[in-house]
């Protein structure tokens, strides 16, 4: 149909990003797509998927080739997010969250430790969870309590996280603990390996959307961690987060363009479908406008989006154009959806048709990998003096 070229037209797109593209929308298609609303209501992940995605290469994209990665940039990853997340928001989280360990390793991650985690978690045999969250400390990440006590050549943790994506199903977590002093100079980053004795899945969240993927509590009870486990110095962990959450944000946002371009895709369907008093609903103003601006959002997004994943592959300062990428895109999203329901009416608000799972969806892109309002903070702090 004539609105295809409105919405899948490239924007400034290397052959390479292209082909990347390609090859996950057609794997979302055809895999995903058949099984995602019965997961969605049975809240079922299916490890599987993220291996037969490892396959592809598509779970390790800016990963070194020598750790098993495809050696390519952001731009490359948030092309293979976005047509993930148009299918399944919850595989494009679940790959996006396997994707910070893989970052994190690659940036602060000893020679050991490099080899030993991220050929697995690149390739898809294993997945990822990062573990910053607490009931106390949310935005407020620099004051959480779990505390990592050194007992000669190990680590003793103790403590509980909260809202953990895919915890459960995690061979490798990224852990911040307490090591030192109160506030963000007394925490360290841990990595943790399903099996270890004393961690605990405590009650998984029952959500309004994203029910693939799960979201954990974690029970640390006396862990056990080697001291090789440390990553980078005691006291670097918010350091280590907070890298994280920068590149996290731009996944995030392509993972909001996904949703949102589906859901205008649905709409723009139903709107030249949908027939009231003898002419498409399309021809009413009213909707036709509220379609143009969807849609104008939506490339308006994915630019603000491609500006920060092209400064983070140029090595350049990114953590304000992430922010900026991360709050537009999502709020973009939620506005999207939101009004993609209105579109398409009474049957928005049915199962019948995924717009109201998009919905449901979006709203938590405004919150996770720091709120809209953090994102706000974060920007409007760059403009003092």
């Amino acid at each position: 149909m004539n609105y295809e070229k409105h919405l899948y037209e490239s924007t400034f797109e290397t052959e390479a990003q292209l082909e990347v593209r390609n090859l996950a929308r057609k794997f979302a298609r055809d895999r995903i797509l058949p099984l995602v609303e019965h997961d969605e209501l049975s809240q079922t992940f299916r490890p599987e998927i993220i291996r037969e995605l490892g396959e592809l290469g598509l779970t390790g994209i800016p990963t070194e080739e020598e750790f098993g990665g495809m050696g390519l940039g952001y731009q490359e990853y948030i092309a293979v997010v976005q047509e993930i997340a148009a299918v399944s928001a919850s595989y494009a989280v679940s790959v996006c969250v396997s994707g910070l360990p893989q970052m994190i390793l690659q940036k602060f991650g000893t020679a050991e430790q490099k080899q030993k985690y991220i050929p697995s978690l690149a390739s898809g045999q294993a997945i990822g969870a990062f573990a910053l969250s607490e009931a106390g400390s949310g935005s407020d990440a620099g004051s959480l309590r779990t505390t990592a006590k050194k007992e000669g050549d190990h680590y003793i943790l103790n403590g509980t996280k909260l809202w953990i994506t895919q915890a459960d199903d995690a061979e490798v977590m990224i852990m911040m603990a307490r090591t030192g002093v109160d506030g963000a100079k007394g925490v360290s980053a841990f990595i943790l390996e399903k099996g270890m004795p004393g961690i605990k899945m405590g009650k998984k969240e029952k959500k309004m959307g994203l029910n693939i993927s799960h979201t954990m509590e974690v029970l640390l009870e006396n862990v056990k961690v080697p001291a090789a486990n440390l990553l980078g110095a005691e006291g670097d962990g918010m350091k280590v987060a907070l890298s994280a959450l920068d590149s996290g944000r731009i996944t995030i946002g392509a993972t909001a363009l996904g949703v949102a371009r589906s859901a205008i895709e649905e709409s723009i369907k139903h709107a030249n479908l949908r027939e009231q008093f003898g002419k498409p609903v399309l021809d009413f103003q009213g909707l036709g406008f509220m379609l143009a601006d969807m849609i104008t959002d939506y490339h308006a997004a994915k630019l603000v989006v491609q500006k920060a994943a092209y400064l983070k592959d140029q090595d350049l300062e990114h953590s304000i154009a992430a922010a900026q990428a991360k709050v537009f895109s999502t709020d973009m999203c939620m506005k999207v959806t939101t009004d993609a329901v209105q579109v398409l009416g009474g049957s928005g608000y049915t199962q019948e048709f995924p717009v109201e799972r998009f919905m449901r969806e979006s709203k938590v892109f405004q919150i996770f990998e720091g709120t809209n309002q953090i994102q706000r903070i974060v920007i409007s702090r760059a403009l003092k003096g």
